[in-house]
């Protein structure tokens, strides 16, 4: 069983390497990094979904194979589209851009390398997702239903946030003001916290609390959240988000900044900023 959990992994890992070289190259191409974060969605959901479906020899495909390929397929295809229409309006995605200036002539090799990381760190969410699927009993359990609930819960509340800024973003009247409603009121990054919830669906699948060593691979799912919040809230997500809004929005932002909860949604409250 051990060398099944190895091969699966190595091959997931192949396939998210090649895929984000298609996004490198798609963005020499085209000029927008914002591709970058599309294809990097549906990268992660296509090798989610495939190692979720990955059969031991001689078995079957069970329901909770499918159950899991379908949660992280949906997760995919509603993040992958919302992030490719916004893409689409755009030139280029600020954050890559101002990695890209930073970088000057090595620019493309800097990219690459980026990206392959990008793709490494990814490991940790597809292989969760093909633990969780695997987990060795086929029939469904309260946890199962329980991990969906968190699954859809996460996707609802990234959606209402992105919602929500939409039409902040729409109304010319706001043009200059730092979106503080609804979600936003709460948290600086209610998308981002709703993106790292939903992550927990593989672990409330995985780890079965009354029988701890029962699949002890499903410790391994816990890599997913952690690996997103840390990518979140201190790499790619809001660092250069919010050195941007800085630069765009200055003390408007910074007064934000020290009323609202940067991830976690907690009531505004003056001084809070973590």
């Amino acid at each position: 069983m051990t060398v099944f959990y190895l091969e699966a992994l190595a091959a997931m890992a192949l396939s998210l390497s090649a895929l984000m070289a298609v996004a490198w190259i798609v963005q020499q191409r085209t000029g927008n990094s914002g591709w970058v974060d599309t294809i990097w969605t549906f990268s992660v959901g296509l090798v989610g979904a495939g190692g979720a479906l990955w059969p031991p020899a001689g078995t079957a495909i069970n329901t909770r194979q499918w159950l899991v390929a379908a949660l992280v397929a949906i997760w995919s295809l509603r993040l992958g589209a919302h992030i490719a229409v916004r893409t689409a309006g755009i030139t280029d995605d600020p954050r890559y851009a101002a990695f890209a200036q930073q970088w000057g002539a090595d620019s493309p090799r800097k990219m690459f390398v980026f990206l392959q990381n990008q793709g490494f760190g990814s490991i940790p969410l597809v292989f969760s997702v093909f633990v969780a699927a695997h987990f060795p009993n086929p029939q469904l359990r309260l946890q199962d239903y329980l991990g969906v609930l968190v699954l859809l819960a996460g996707i609802a509340g990234e959606a209402l946030a992105d919602a929500q800024l939409k039409s902040f973003r729409e109304n010319s009247a706001n043009k200059g003001r730092v979106c503080d409603v609804g979600l936003w009121r709460w948290s600086r990054h209610p998308n981002y916290f709703f993106e790292w919830f939903g992550w927990l669906a593989y672990p409330v699948i995985a780890i079965s609390l009354d029988a701890p060593l029962q699949y002890p691979w499903g410790w391994a799912t816990l890599l997913a959240p952690i690996f997103m919040y840390w990518i979140l809230v201190h790499v790619t997500g809001i660092p250069p988000l919010e050195e941007q809004m800085l630069r765009s929005r200055g003390d408007r932002y910074r007064e934000y900044q020290s009323r609202t909860s940067a991830f976690f949604p907690l009531p505004p409250h003056k001084g809070v900023t973590s």
